[in-house]
């Protein structure tokens, strides 16, 4: 089974876009009569059959419709742009096939890098669903200073935790994340930078609310750390 992802398909007017149609006759090599499926990256995907091959826009005939449900929480990974680009996008790629709803880009004080290409990101976050056969799409966000993130209130009745390698400043010991996080309850997530997040920054995130978590004693990259507090979730929430 090989997907393509068009967010703006319409099953009633079977047209796929034209990027994802030059990838369905030019990169599948699919001909009129072959069996595709599409997907809208909002939990559908749809079996189609190949009526007319153009690279500049395919004509499909939606044969069947199976969605997807969400899941009953949501995951959301925010972690500090890696020095190395390619560490992120490995990261992103890895949080997409494990259905991480969102995805938030960190700058914080001790980042390196403080810029990312969104469009880029978004063909590698697309590129993953794709073949990971994922209905949904994680939404990549623009890189966001924490400072910011601090006074997003979209995640005040989310679990929220920040990960970090310092002593505790809000408790006496910090929980390991596989202990701390409640099952089927929204969470957001901080992973900090190779430098880990300030001094600063703990104490600004615990006074708001958030609780310290660990992932061990392994001193682990910024990417690793990362895709392991996603495995963690996700164990929570099997």
């Amino acid at each position: 089974m090989e997907l393509l992802v068009d967010p703006e398909f319409l099953p009633e007017e079977g047209v796929l876009n034209a990027e994802e149609s030059k990838h369905c006759v030019s990169v599948m090599r699919h001909r009129v009569g072959d069996e595709v499926y599409v997907s809208n990256g909002r939990g559908v995907i749809w079996t189609c059959t190949l009526s007319e091959a153009n690279s500049k826009g395919c004509m499909l005939n939606v044969i069947s419709e199976t969605v997807v449900d969400p899941r009953p929480s949501s995951l959301t990974m925010a972690v500090a742009l890696t020095k190395n680009i390619d560490r992120f996008e490995w990261f992103a790629e890895k949080a997409t096939e494990m259905r991480v709803e969102r995805i938030i880009p960190l700058i914080t004080d001790h980042s390196e890098r403080v810029q990312m290409r969104l469009d880029r990101m978004q063909r590698v976050v697309l590129a993953a669903a794709k073949q990971s056969l994922k209905a949904w799409l994680p939404e990549m966000s623009e890189p966001m200073k924490v400072a910011d993130l601090f006074k997003d209130k979209t995640f005040d009745n989310a679990q929220r935790f920040i990960m970090h390698c310092d002593p505790p400043v809000g408790c006496e010991n910090k929980l390991h994340l596989l202990d701390a996080l409640q099952r089927h309850k929204d969470s957001l997530l901080l992973i900090g930078p190779e430098g880990d997040f300030s001094a600063a920054e703990i104490q600004k995130a615990v006074s708001l609310g958030f609780k310290e978590a660990t992932l061990g004693d392994e001193r682990l990259r910024t990417e690793t750390a990362a895709v392991l507090a996603c495995h963690i979730g996700n164990l929570i929430n099997r």
